[in-house]
């Protein structure tokens, strides 16, 4: 068989994520068993266990991936000079980032409570608080720190909570990025 006519080879261990990633939102995390997961791929629980341990790995896995970008943002933050451009492009591209990660923050926000103990939370608060130190000047008055963190929060949490508000998301997610860097300006006249 040429590479041309050898049929498409399934990877399990995507689509593992992508039906767990699926379930998670519409059923919740604590609601969803790995049982239902390998009936949604048509697999034996044998072979979903081989993949995945837990549902934690499973979710720990697609954060991961999810991740890395933020992980990438931070390392590149972490180059540039503290100046408000920098900051603007922060929120930007943390904007973007997170336009893929929006079924992960939804799972994390309506599962507050079955996820508080597992590391995946831990680590999205680290990532989270190191680009939140990104944005801060020590020596700030508190009230352009308390905007900076609106600006940064609103980005965060819009990426969740917008999905209850009718629109295009792209156009959503514009406009609460516009808001955001609004409010990250009045930071600048407030004494960044």
């Amino acid at each position: 068989m040429t590479a041309r006519t050898q049929p498409h080879k399934r990877n399990t261990h995507h689509d593992i994520q992508d039906i767990a990633l699926r379930l998670f939102v519409e059923r919740g995390y604590e609601h969803t068993s790995m049982r239902e997961i390998a009936e949604e791929l048509h697999i034996t629980k044998a072979a979903l266990y081989y993949h995945f341990k837990t549902k934690e790995d499973i979710l720990v896995t697609i954060s991961a991936g999810l991740g890395g970008p933020v992980d990438e943002l931070i390392a590149w933050g972490r180059e540039q000079p503290r100046t408000l451009e920098t900051k603007r492009e922060l929120l930007r591209r943390y904007s973007e980032v997170l336009k893929g990660a929006t079924p992960l923050f939804q799972i994390m926000q309506e599962n507050q409570a079955a996820l508080r103990a597992l590391s995946i939370g831990r680590t999205l608060n680290d990532r989270v608080s190191t680009l939140s130190a990104l944005m801060y000047e020590p020596d700030a008055p508190l009230r352009a720190q308390v905007r900076i963190s609106d600006a940064l929060l609103s980005v965060h949490f819009g990426a969740v909570s917008l999905h209850a508000i009718q629109g295009d998301p792209e156009e959503k997610r514009q406009a609460l990025l516009e808001s955001a860097l609004e409010t990250l300006e009045s930071a600048a006249v407030a004494g960044l």
